[in-house]
């Protein structure tokens, strides 16, 4: 049975897949890329990422999902197949049990494509998880008690924002702010601020190195290419961590707010839980400097980041599975 039960952390920016006994075995970047003329995909994951922005016109980069939702079925589906197969091998003596996550906002459509995907890449059973629950097992969080535990998973395409206690949410939210947005607002600020045009990649690279959601102790700066937008030119340009300050605040501050939002819903034996545990981040867009400080700063809450925030959400979808076994929670199959 081993080997056969894996999960997969199915996000807008990158995918992560569990297997049992064996942890986080694969994260690739969610980009297929395609022939236009022919409709036959070239590349899936970390091959087809370095193709983003730099092919020819016959040839797409896409991403096949959205703000934590299928955009495009057929693409998705090709694309999980591509890493079930990678992951159990092709010739698996029986196909796998699969458990997937879905923002907390999914709708019951979009609920249904993700399952309705992963029956055709290959699955034998199926169950969707929200990304809180599966955040919150992942950081270490024990959600069978009856406790208030704060999760805040900021992924690439939404953040979800959750009270949970004994295995279930129960004040939830999901936004469609989260990393790809912090991206979006480097790029319209370069350009606005230093009439500079500049790729996502470019916008990521500025984020991991100099971004920050609150004053670094010494300014970082860093020095990045893009396109003069009045000669046309190359162009160098010096950007510092107080202006990515400024150009995230808006992305930023709509997710402490919605997190405060969350708060004031809470029941009050779980918000006084809360107050005493501390509000835990997860996901890659955690990993933004400074963002724990500015959530304590304006919720007043203690606020830590997991200890691997970016696996978070695999290893909890695989814990998942072993800790509800066949028992179906969610599991339904074919």
């Amino acid at each position: 049975m081993a080997g056969t039960d894996i999960g997969i952390d199915l996000g807008t920016a990158n995918i992560l897949v569990y297997v049992q006994g064996k942890g986080v075995i694969l994260k690739e970047p969610s980009v297929v890329a395609i022939d236009r003329d022919t409709e036959r995909v070239i590349e899936i994951g970390e091959d087809a990422r370095r193709m983003l922005g730099r092919t020819p016109g016959n040839i797409s980069a896409v991403r096949p999902l959205r703000q934590g939702v299928i955009s495009d079925y057929t693409l998705t589906e090709k694309m999980l197949k591509y890493f079930i197969q990678k992951a159990v091998g092709r010739r698996a003596f029986r196909k796998p049990r699969v458990a997937v996550c879905v923002p907390s906002g999914a709708t019951e459509v979009e609920k249904k494509a993700v399952r309705d995907a992963t029956y055709a890449a290959g699955a034998r059973e199926v169950a969707i998880i929200e990304e809180p629950i599966a955040a919150a097992i992942g950081a270490g969080i024990d959600i069978s008690e009856p406790q208030g535990n704060m999760v805040v998973d900021i992924g690439g395409g939404t953040s979800d924002i959750a009270v949970i206690s004994m295995n279930n949410t129960v004040v939830s939210t999901s936004v469609k702010v989260a990393g790809d947005d912090f991206d979006e607002a480097i790029v319209r600020y370069m350009r606005k601020k230093h009439s500079l045009l500049i790729g996502d990649r470019t916008a990521e690279e500025i984020k991991m190195k100099v971004g920050c959601a609150y004053p670094r102790p010494e300014i970082a700066t860093l020095d990045i290419r893009g396109r003069n937008l009045v000669t046309g030119l190359p162009k160098v340009v010096t950007v510092t961590s107080e202006e990515t300050m400024e150009a995230l605040k808006e992305p930023v501050m709509q997710i402490v707010d919605a997190v405060k939002n969350i708060l004031e819903k809470t029941p009050p034996e779980l918000a006084s839980d809360i107050s005493d545990r501390g509000i835990v981040l997860t996901g890659g867009g955690s990993l933004l400097f400074g963002l724990e400080d500015l959530m304590e700063e304006k919720t007043g809450i203690a606020t830590m980041t997991a200890e691997d925030p970016m696996t978070c959400v695999a290893v909890g979808t695989g814990q998942f599975v072993e800790l509800f076994g066949g028992s179906s929670y969610n599991y339904d199959a074919e």
